[in-house]
């Protein structure tokens, strides 16, 4: 199936509009209603059989030039590896008034921690994941950094350690090991805070 009737099928079936901005000509903007049936035809009813997960990227379009429409988007890349060389890209426009977009972390394994990634960094909520949490800012940190507006000087204190031990330690056990020795948690100490942070 050529690029260009891959295009027309979305078009068709999906109402996907081609991104006009896109320089390469591989994205297709979806609605997050159909996101998870458009994966699904990609990865299982087109002969390139897109199914790697290359990436999942939030896109903050504040301050963007000429920029109409919802403020945020999430941009998904696939590849085939049956066919090498065959690339799509979806993506998603999410408005700040429903910062919402269903999880694909059922149909691609690594879906899973690029979408907290995203969820971390920008705030959207990937609906029906298995385990939406932080995944590089601290369980306290306050905000999402990769937000436009988000002060880039702000500090934040965190009152505790971001304790992940016994979570690795649950995972380690149910996949038959044993563990010998339970870790301690390292208590906060109160000496060690950057200079000039805000004890909240």
């Amino acid at each position: 199936m050529s690029a260009e009737n891959i295009f027309s099928t979305l078009e068709e079936k999906f109402g996907a509009k081609r991104e006009t901005l896109d320089k390469w000509g591989v994205t297709a903007v979806v609605s997050g209603a159909y996101l998870r049936n458009v994966v699904q035809f990609l990865k299982d009813s087109t002969e390139e059989k897109f199914d790697m997960l290359v990436d999942i990227a939030g896109i903050d379009y504040l301050t963007y030039p000429n920029h109409e429409g919802p403020r945020f988007a999430v941009s998904y890349a696939f590849k085939s590896i049956k066919t090498p060389g065959a690339r799509i890209r979806l993506k998603v426009l999410v408005g700040e008034d429903s910062l919402k977009v269903p999880t694909i972390s059922d149909l691609y394994a690594n879906a899973n921690w690029y979408e907290r990634e995203v969820y971390d960094q920008f705030g959207i909520v990937f609906e029906g994941h298995p385990d939406l949490r932080r995944l590089l800012n601290h369980v306290e940190f306050v905000g999402h950094p990769l937000r436009k507006d988000y002060p880039a000087q702000k500090r934040q204190w965190l009152s505790t350690n971001d304790y992940l031990l016994p979570e690795l330690e649950k995972r380690l056990e149910t996949l038959g090991y044993k563990v010998i020795q339970r870790s301690k948690e390292v208590e906060p100490n109160d000496d060690e805070f950057l200079e000039g942070s805000v004890k909240a």
